[in-house]
């Protein structure tokens, strides 16, 4: 055992260390993160496009709104686009990326990345309400089969004046300013519900705020994507489906009802040190047909 001098003096010598250690660490993360913020961007690189994965709403939506489709109505993005499997990853893969560009919805939008305007208007609620901004979709609820009572009182208060509310504080473009208030119905019972990962976030939202008022309810709540909300929307494997895209013609022949709890921007981001500012239409449609390959040919113009 240490006697009390030889103690003092192995924990001397072990705050010592332990400072200069700390201290090193402290500087290391500094210099990284003023290297981070302070990279020089250089407008001759080439342009790193990121994508959403196949059967995303929001790839969906953002090819059919862009005029990114065939005369089949096929997405044809360029292969080079990197697919990412979430609007959490596109955010990171584009923060990380000086070069990066890509699309997400408005609610996601945060000051990791910036906002590019579409035609000279910013992605704003007040852009979407007023027609001005193009880039614009629905967040969708389905149902492919008959409703049990308790689904069906889900479904009703999602159309509902409180529900409306939350759409608005979430950053969306609410369906309805004077729906009616939802009165609780006092049921029990489960709900799945499957779908987007953009519809995600607002329909959690909805569900605490229903499950507060029919406390005897529980709702299960999983986002594998908007494909996947249709399909077990219409197999039956999930009560309500989520999309942020429309069904197509044969989607839409097998569902009972598809409605819009919401209106999104879709929106452009960079990377925040990035000086592009504004996109026309047909530069969005050059960067993912690989028309334009550096960042140049559309900061110059």
């Amino acid at each position: 055992m240490l006697n009390n001098k030889k103690q003092n003096k192995f924990y001397k010598q072990w705050w010592f260390w332990g400072a200069i250690v700390g201290f090193g660490l402290a500087v290391y993360f500094i210099l990284n993160i003023n290297q981070l913020t302070s990279q020089k961007f250089e407008a001759d690189r080439e342009i790193h496009l990121y994508t959403r994965e196949l059967g995303s709403g929001t790839r969906s939506a953002f090819t059919s709104v862009a005029h990114l489709t065939d005369e089949n109505g096929d997405d044809i993005l360029s292969p080079k686009a990197t697919v990412q499997n979430s609007t959490s990853a596109t955010i990171q893969a584009v923060e990380s990326d000086l070069y990066g560009i890509s699309y997400i919805s408005l609610g996601s939008l945060n000051s990791s990345v910036k906002a590019v305007s579409i035609d000279e208007v910013e992605p704003t609620i007040e852009n979407i309400q007023e027609g001005n901004y193009q880039l614009i979709r629905n967040f969708n609820v389905t149902y492919g089969q008959e409703l049990s009572d308790v689904a069906e009182d889900f479904w009703k208060f999602m159309f509902s004046a409180q529900a409306q509310e939350l759409v608005e504080e979430d950053g969306y473009v609410s369906v309805d300013t004077t729906a009616p208030k939802y009165e609780p119905s006092g049921l029990s019972g489960s709900i799945s519900i499957v779908g987007s990962t953009s519809v995600e976030p607002t329909i959690q939202k909805f569900s605490e705020a229903y499950r507060k008022l029919n406390p005897d309810v529980t709702i299960d709540i999983t986002a594998p994507g908007s494909g996947a909300g249709i399909t077990s929307a219409i197999d039956g494997s999930a009560d309500i489906g989520m999309t942020s895209r429309e069904p197509d013609d044969y989607e839409a022949e097998q569902l009972i009802e598809t409605a819009p709890i919401a209106v999104d921007g879709i929106v452009v981001i960079v990377n925040n040190n990035n000086p592009l500012e504004n996109l026309e239409i047909q530069e969005i449609q050059g960067l993912y047909l690989e028309y334009i390959d550096t960042w140049d040919e559309i900061l110059d113009n």
